[in-house]
């Protein structure tokens, strides 16, 4: 049976007791629960923007099989290799919360047989090029791509099993989920990570302006002796880099096989075809 409107309603007027709620988390018995209901086997890649790559340094050449490669080819290939999409009408985060920053409209892309079973009231199955046009149109609305295995999508949806299940969010820095990380235990904060191969830094043009620290939805950066330090619990995104006035944050993609390693490590979770 699919979810009932008065269930989305309710989570919609949930919402933005969010981060309030994720702090249960560290309580050792309950925090097991939440894990076990809502993030048991997740495994979610933070995408950084096409354009935040600033830097690529590759053992081997930039192009193949006549095409750049970028962070969203990871999510290109998924919609190619799956034979089911579909695309939510609404984004429940930037809905929830009232977003007048990024379209409300841009919702989450499904992947996978089980997203077949979703309730149609929340959005329509699409062709394989629309789902290529959509993802396209919230990297223009300046959307960040979450892809991966998402167990609170199954469970809000009541759709299953989760390993045909793939969620592609397009988030944005002011109203995202994930904007729990902070709060929530390490176990849960560590199944939302970064791509593999990623690395940020800020050069000696920094002036320490603080512009940084307040797009990091993570919150990441802090500003230290007059310059902006990242540390560990930075996610990738790239958001930093993009508003940064003196250009003095790079991101760098170490490899070509981290691409790779990426679309390998989640085809091991989510079966799409």
């Amino acid at each position: 049976m699919p979810r009932s409107r008065l269930f989305v309603w309710l989570l919609k007027k949930g919402f933005p007791l969010r981060i309030f709620f994720s702090k249960f988390t560290r309580i050792p018995l309950l925090g097991r629960a939440m894990d076990y209901m809502m993030f048991d086997g997740d495994d979610i890649l933070y995408l950084p923007k096409d354009e935040s790559t600033t830097q690529i340094q590759l053992n081997q050449p930039i192009e193949r099989h006549g095409e750049t490669v970028v962070p969203s080819k990871i999510v290109e290939h998924f919609v190619n290799e799956a034979n089911y999409h579909f695309i939510m009408d609404w984004c429940i985060c930037r809905s929830a919360s009232k977003c007048d920053h990024y379209p409300i409209e841009l919702g989450c892309l499904f992947l996978g047989e089980a997203a077949m079973k979703i309730d149609k009231n929340l959005g329509k199955n699409v062709t394989r090029e629309e789902a290529l046009e959509h993802v396209a149109k919230c990297r223009e609305a300046g959307l960040v791509h979450l892809i991966g295995r998402n167990k609170l999508d199954t469970v809000w949806l009541k759709v299953g099993p989760g390993e045909k299940l793939l969620t592609i969010c397009n988030c944005c820095d002011c109203c995202c989920l994930w904007r729990i990380l902070p709060h929530v235990s390490k176990k849960i904060a560590a199944k939302i990570n970064k791509m593999p191969g990623v690395s940020i830094t800020v050069d000696e043009s920094c002036i320490g302006c603080g512009t940084c620290v307040d797009v990091c939805f993570v919150k990441a950066i802090k500003i230290v002796d007059g310059k902006s330090v990242i540390n560990d619990t930075c996610r990738g995104c790239g958001r930093c880099v993009l508003v940064c006035p003196e250009n003095a944050i790079s991101l760098n993609i170490e490899d070509i096989k981290n691409i790779d390693e990426s679309i390998e490590r989640i085809e091991s979770l989510v079966d799409v075809t």
